[in-house]
């Protein structure tokens, strides 16, 4: 009587390669705030005003490295250039069903662009708390292999728990 109450519990860990390969040094990352680019509607019939989103349109996207030391990941992601990052994490479940703790991969792809470094600081015996702070520009979120999020701001894709929110807007515009 499994897989009846599934409890999402924790990110067991995760890894950042670039490149397709090569690893990443230690670094905590903050994940961006997906916002949607809105007008505000109103008038006769609506009773206020109403923030109406603009399909596939989202603010700018960050992501934020939070690193443990200054070292040569910082500065080659500061190369002035597309970073091509991919977030491979294992969240933890537990089947209430069966009692069994079990893991589930996230895969998180990204295309960047450098917009910041802070370089941190030097005390000793401590971390440097030094930060690269990345626009993104493409994103694609896979949990158990399956695709739940992919935004391509230079591609007209829009790709939301399985409905590609721009494919009427790519037929209307003949692409």
């Amino acid at each position: 009587m499994g897989n009846i109450n599934i409890v999402r519990d924790k990110l067991i860990n995760f890894e950042v390669f670039i490149a397709g390969g090569r690893k990443l040094g230690m670094a905590d990352i903050t994940l961006p705030s997906i916002e949607y680019k809105t007008a505000t509607l109103s008038g006769a019939g609506i009773g206020g005003e109403i923030e109406m989103p603009t399909p596939g349109h989202t603010a700018s996207m960050e992501l934020e490295i939070n690193w443990r030391t200054l070292n040569e990941d910082v500065t080659k992601l500061l190369a002035m250039k597309a970073h091509d990052l991919e977030i491979r994490g294992s969240n933890e479940q537990y089947d209430a069903g069966t009692g069994e703790i079990k893991s589930e991969a996230v895969k998180i792809n990204v295309r960047t662009l450098p917009k910041k470094s802070d370089t941190g600081s030097y005390k000793p015996a401590d971390h440097t708390d030094t930060k690269s702070t990345l626009e993104i520009i493409y994103i694609k979120i896979a949990v158990a292999g399956k695709v739940v999020l992919e935004i391509d701001k230079l591609n007209y894709i829009h790709f939301v728990d399985g409905v590609d929110f721009l494919a009427s807007v790519k037929s209307d515009l003949g692409l």
